[in-house]
């Protein structure tokens, strides 16, 4: 019952699995002693019978209070374990379940995120866990447990009388069988709602990304229809699938409940034609009323652990996704960056095509080329960002696909145009580049970086919050912390992505400086767009259409006037700029 499948229609781990086995034995003994009660209140009624009858041997009123104390406190002690089964051992679950995913992003490759939207990751990690919490420990230990409660039950009834058995318990199986059959169309209905409700999250999330955008060209209006479009369309979706819910559901439970009346009059039938008498018909009205119980709640959840199972199959899917894996050590010889007849493709296509080149240590190597064809693929092919589909990146030697992602980038620094910084102070966003760094060491990085110049002028100095993703800066200020970042971690590989062109001339200046510094010694691979960044380069690799068509020195490029890179210097800067000898840039 609890196998593979199982665990994996519901995203269970195995201790999971093992508490959902606990749930189910201990709600099976909560209804079979509640089941004791009926069965004191029978011989109650019984012993009643008798005395008015005369007859028999009447136990004593003693008997009846001890039977009663004994029912009350084996309620009280199988409820208590069952509840500590079905909820207490589940909020672990959700826990471990979500520090697991937690761990499983993070060991995924950046191409995973690069096909996911980020806020279907986060309704997962957050709603769908939240879904599945609520079925584990509201109905998965109930529901089997019933199951196997009423099993235990009919087997009795039927060895007391197989007709009024029938007639009792043939409603349960006709109403989970109608509610089974409806998973297709709760299925279709959750899988709607759910794309509507990502829907509403991307167009809140879009609009408050792009207020600034939206208030500029006076779309506000159109935006807000818009948005309460999306919103209604949700709501809709909801309506909907509660309804059909709601329609299932109740025909379930009023199928089920007919047991009651086809026991009534199979019981009359039989008394009136003598088969069975009274008593033996009113103790299976007595078991009907406790027989349905155990699933009054799981028919109303049973929905929901049917929509649960798409929650479940979106966990699994992260879960079974491969993780980037490799060695925890790394000794290359030196930190040259080979790439050997490197391929790469996307789901639509092939971006990289039999790419070859070396980046060597103490040099600074630039990529450059038209857009698309592949610059910033290279950078992050380097870092294991993502990894290769044909042919392989060596560092210093080292076959990096066998290298662990986090110990591979020990050794690489990265600063990209699109800073990322946290809602934090200017030295804790420095301080991601070495954990566990000194104050000194990252005032040393800082003042490296010229990020004195602005800090100064703070409320509270390095102490300053900065605000999310560093709304309180301006592009060189933010970029400057980043370089300053890079620097302090001081790592023997550079990958630079265009870091100067979204900044105005004077704080290029200023953070070409901060570069100067950072580049000493390295590996250094830039990516630029514009020609006249990458003038001081020692080699400059062309890419066209995801394969390398030119490579060499600046100045021997730009000596052929036939080639893409002397074109599209052309294009950007006057001829003089190109002339041999002109160092004064990274």
């Amino acid at each position: 019952m609890f196998g593979r499948n199982f665990k994996r229609k519901y995203a269970l781990t195995d201790r999971g699995v093992k508490n959902t086995r606990k749930g189910a034995f201990w709600t099976v003994v909560v209804n079979l002693i509640s089941m004791m009660g009926v069965g004191i209140l029978y011989m109650l009624v019984e012993t009643l019978m008798h005395t008015l009858g005369g007859s028999g041997t009447v136990p004593s009123v003693w008997f009846f209070m001890g039977l009663t104390a004994a029912f009350i406190v084996l309620s009280l002690i199988t409820h208590i374990q069952q509840y500590q089964a079905t909820y207490g051992l589940v909020y672990n679950e959700v826990r471990d379940t979500r520090l697991s995913l937690a761990e499983r992003l993070r060991r995924l490759p950046l191409g995973y995120f690069g096909k996911r939207d980020l806020a279907d990751l986060t309704e997962t990690v957050m709603g769908d866990v939240n879904r599945l919490e609520h079925v584990w420990s509201h109905c998965l230990g109930y529901l089997y447990g019933a199951y196997i409660s009423t099993a235990i039950i009919a087997v009795v009834l039927f060895v007391y009388d197989w007709r009024l058995a029938l007639a009792c318990l043939w409603g349960v199986p006709a109403a989970f069988l109608l509610l089974f059959g409806s998973r297709r169309a709760e299925k279709r209905n959750s899988e709607k709602a759910k794309a509507k409700a990502l829907m509403v999250s991307d167009g809140i999330q879009e609009s408050i990304e792009n207020v600034r955008e939206i208030r500029a060209t006076n779309q506000e209006e159109r935006y807000l229809r818009g948005l309460y479009a999306k919103i209604d369309d949700h709501e809709k979706a909801l309506r909907h699938g509660e309804l059909v819910t709601g329609l299932f559901v109740n025909g379930a439970s009023v199928i089920m409940r007919l047991g009651v009346a086809t026991t009534i009059l199979t019981g009359a039938t039989l008394i009136l034609s003598g088969q069975i008498d009274f008593m033996l018909m009113f103790l299976f009205l007595l078991i009907i009323t406790r027989i349905y119980a155990p699933f009054d709640q799981s028919l109303a959840l049973i929905a929901e652990m049917l929509v649960s199972q798409i929650s479940a199959s979106r966990l699994t899917e992260i879960y079974e996704t491969p993780t980037a894996e490799g060695k925890c050590e790394f000794r290359p010889d030196g930190h040259d960056i080979v790439f050997d007849n490197v391929s790469f493709a996307y789901d639509e296509g092939k971006v990289l095509d039999g790419v070859s080149f070396t980046a060597k240590e103490g040099e600074v190597t630039a990529l450059v080329g038209p857009s698309g064809s592949g610059k910033s693929t290279c950078a992050r092919l380097a870092a294991r960002l993502w990894d290769v589909t044909d042919g392989c990146i060596r560092v210093g030697g080292v076959d990096i696909a066998t290298v662990d992602p986090e110990t591979l980038l020990s050794d690489y620094s990265m600063v990209f145009q699109d800073v990322v910084l946290f809602d934090d102070t200017v030295m804790e966003n420095i301080r991601l580049g070495k954990h566990g760094a000194t104050d000194e060491e990252v005032l040393t990085a800082a003042k490296a970086a010229n990020c004195d110049e602005f800090v100064s002028k703070l409320p509270q100095g390095y102490d300053t919050p900065i605000g999310e993703n560093g709304a309180k800066l301006s592009g060189g200020e933010r970029q400057r912390i980043s370089i300053a970042r890079a620097l302090l971690k001081n790592a023997p590989i550079v990958l630079l992505d265009e870091a100067t062109a979204s900044l105005d001339v004077e704080n290029e200046s200023k953070v070409q400086g901060a570069l100067s510094r950072l580049l000493a010694g390295k590996t250094v691979l830039v990516i630029a767009h514009r020609m006249r960044t990458v003038r001081s380069a020692d080699r400059i690799v062309v890419l066209k259409e995801g394969r390398v068509v030119e490579e060499g020195e600046p100045q021997e490029l730009y000596a052929n006037e036939g080639s893409l890179f002397r074109r599209m210097a052309d294009l950007q800067s006057a001829n003089a700029q190109w002339k041999v000898g002109c160092k004064s840039e990274v």
